[in-house]
């Protein structure tokens, strides 16, 4: 009875486990009072919008660690639909250096999708990077996955991963 109880709970904590998938570059302190601000973060999935979706997850998460940063004016522009992530990005980086702002969080959204099956559940894949925009410096970075539970939001899922993304920010 106890060997079966203990093999359940190996089997259990195996298959958590393997619903995430979490790697990231540790570096030195970074000072939660220095000016930050969040650059745009590139859309490699196939959800439209999905970047700037995880944008405002993590704005609120950063706060939840002290850091308030800066959001990079949203361009204006008759068809954003056209304009790439990447350029926006490069855009944004230019401002950060304008507003000499320390660090920029950026990064991007690889996956951004409820998957196909009966439970549909959510799967989430995001990059993130810290830069110094005067050098361009990537001074941390950090990725994760998760797929979540199958009565489980997108964006509670996306907000799961972005709370063990930030989490690993040494903030001082």
């Amino acid at each position: 009875m106890q060997s079966i109880r203990c093999l359940t709970l190996a089997v259990i904590a195996l298959f958590v486990a393997g619903c995430s998938s979490f790697t990231s570059e540790s570096g030195s302190a970074l000072p939660r009072t220095a000016a930050w601000g969040l650059a745009p973060l590139v859309n490699y999935s196939q959800a439209p919008q999905a970047g700037e979706r995880a944008e405002q997850i993590l704005l609120s998460v950063l706060a939840e660690e002290g850091v308030r940063p800066r959001l990079y004016p949203a361009p204006v522009q008759k068809d954003l639909l056209l304009q790439d992530d990447r350029d926006r990005q490069y855009q944004a980086l230019a401002w950060a250096r304008q507003q000499k702002l320390a660090y920029v969080v950026t990064g991007s959204v690889e996956e951004w999708q409820y998957k196909n099956g009966l439970d549909g559940e959510p799967a989430v894949g995001i990059s993130l990077q810290v830069l110094e925009p005067d050098t361009g410096r990537v001074v941390w970075s950090t990725s994760g996955a998760r797929a979540g539970w199958s009565r489980e939001s997108l964006a509670g899922a996306a907000q799961k991963v972005l709370r063990e993304l930030v989490g690993d920010l040494n903030l001082e």
